[in-house]
């Protein structure tokens, strides 16, 4: 059985192409490539932290620290790419989902229009108003580190980390925005993930591939990679699972750089910042 799991795992090439530069950046949660900014990436910190986002590059560079208005960081999990829920443009989702001990009634995404980097050397910049959605699962609450949103229906969809011994999937619909009510995440699907713990088999982030053709759901150690059909449900792509296991000391973040490469970002160790990698994983079984 374990020279089964050694040959079903892809071994991605990986580039460590930087550590984060701007000491503000402790526990890099989620990432997102910019489409307005050439070559920005915008990402979060965990817990711990107000409510800040980070421009920085895969250079890791301190390119500014902007302020979602309207916004309050409870505990940020993910941040994602895509067309505003109640306007038109891009905006970023901000996942305010955590809840490692499953307590919270409801939890909040945030959607903001893109901003823009703050001037070098400037204050902090700020956002314009942030909408935000209030949600709650049927089942109860649950732990949530992972959404994206599909560029075909508009749709957030959210990923369980597995704390309660299964994987789901969830979708929120466009049509849920702009309202004061509580909304109910609609149940999709159980992943074929199998949580294990002790190996980091969690849920830690989540992208889709901008041509909305590949999703892309990260654990600790592991990539595995799905093909989006009817309603947003999810099948096995067939690519091998894609090992980034050693990579990071926690990694948490991921998104795609390109239609075949990701980003992937982790928290930071005691004696170093976190880390920025460029990770590209084998789309088939190497055969010996």
């Amino acid at each position: 059985m374990l020279l089964l799991l050694f040959t079903l795992q892809g071994i991605p090439s990986v580039a460590l192409t930087a550590t984060f530069h701007s000491p503000r950046v402790r526990e890099s949660s989620g990432i997102a490539v910019s489409r307005a900014h050439r070559g920005v990436l915008w990402t979060h910190n965990d817990s711990g932290d107000d409510a800040y986002v980070y421009a920085t590059d895969l250079a890791g560079t301190d390119r500014g620290v902007v302020r979602i208005r309207g916004a309050r960081a409870v505990d940020w999990e993910d941040i994602a790419l895509g067309s505003c829920p109640t306007q038109e443009g891009a905006c970023l989702y901000i996942a305010d989902t955590g809840d490692n001990d499953r307590t919270r009634k409801s939890v909040v995404i945030y959607a903001v229009p893109e901003p823009d980097p703050p001037a070098r050397g400037g204050g902090p910049g700020r956002s314009a108003a942030a909408a935000t959605l209030r949600l709650r699962y049927p089942g109860g609450p649950d732990d949530v580190e992972a959404i994206y949103v599909s560029p075909r229906d508009s749709a957030l969809y959210l990923v369980t980390k597995g704390r309660s011994g299964v994987i789901r999937l969830y979708r929120v619909s466009r049509q849920a925005w702009g309202g004061d009510t509580v909304v109910t995440a609609t149940p999709l699907q159980q992943l074929p993930v199998a949580p294990f713990a002790p190996v980091g088999r969690l849920v830690t982030g989540a992208a889709i591939r901008p041509d909305g053709r590949l999703v892309a759901i990260r654990t600790y150690t592991e990539i595995y990679t799905f093909v989006p059909g009817a309603g947003g449900l999810l099948t096995p792509s067939g690519w091998p699972v894609c090992n980034v296991s050693g990579l990071e000391p926690q990694g948490e973040a991921i998104a795609f750089l390109d239609d075949s490469t990701f980003v992937l970002t982790s928290e930071a160790a005691p004696t170093r910042r976190g880390l920025i990698h460029a990770v590209r994983c084998p789309s088939r079984l190497r055969k010996e």
